[in-house]
């Protein structure tokens, strides 16, 4: 298995963090990156070989990682020089296998990235997204109302459910090799375009751990509960 990391984005949501470091590097509680977390979890799923997508403070982030040789595992890099968004640094890499693994370079989370990946390449997919149920608190009183504005139904502070894409998917080499070089094409366009052409996507429902740590909630969370997440992700 093939893993490219996203690891080129300004991570703004979570300044002042992300202001002296990039966000990938950091540190859940006083234990390790999120990057270092994401790359031995890949180890323990068999992943032999990891690009590593970078633009902003890429240096911070080919100093800490290096080769890879320090986890045993071949890590190198893209480096775009423009904001490519999710998908277009992926047309920057030219050693693309047949299929492979992509994830956002601040994610934690229990999936069996190996399991994942064997179903997309049994299922012959084009896009294999994983899935999450989110839910959605609304603060507000919610109204509905005709063409008249006719209020027809109220909604006091509804919580709403909504799947979500994860960060994680798995694509086919000739999705990629079909897109402009160089360009900025984010997975939004990925998938209205995959929509719109009728290519083979597959959402991959996951009903385990996971957390986005580019939203504070979720990063104070991981902070707050960092050991017991690192052994439920196994690396502790």
């Amino acid at each position: 298995m093939r893993a490219i990391i996203l690891a080129g984005g300004k991570g703004t949501r979570l300044k002042p963090f992300t202001t002296t470091m990039p966000k990938p590097l950091v540190p859940i509680g006083d234990k390790m990156p999120i990057l270092e977390i994401i790359i031995k979890q890949l180890i323990n799923a068999d992943c032999k070989h990891i690009t590593i997508a970078l633009n902003h403070m890429a240096n911070y982030i080919r100093a800490f990682c290096g080769d890879g040789s320090q986890w045993g595992i071949t890590i190198d890099y893209s480096q775009e020089q423009k904001p490519l968004s999710t998908i277009g640094p992926l047309t920057l890499i030219d050693d693309l296998p047949d299929d492979f693994l992509v994830m956002n370079g601040d994610i934690l989370c229990d999936l069996d990235y190996k399991a994942f990946f064997q179903h997309h390449c049994q299922q012959k997919n084009d896009v294999s997204v994983s899935v999450f149920k989110r839910e959605v608190n609304i603060d507000f009183g919610v109204l509905e109302y005709d063409e008249n504005q006719i209020i027809n139904t109220f909604l006091e502070k509804p919580t709403y459910h909504f799947e979500v894409s994860m960060g994680i998917y798995c694509l086919s080499k000739k999705v990629v090799a079909n897109l402009p070089k160089n360009e900025f094409y984010g997975f939004d366009h990925l998938m209205l375009d995959g929509i719109k052409n009728q290519k083979k996507m597959q959402a991959v429902p996951f009903k385990g751990f996971w957390l986005d740590i580019g939203r504070p909630s979720d990063y104070d969370y991981a902070n707050e509960n960092h050991v017991e997440i690192l052994q439920k992700l196994g690396i502790l």
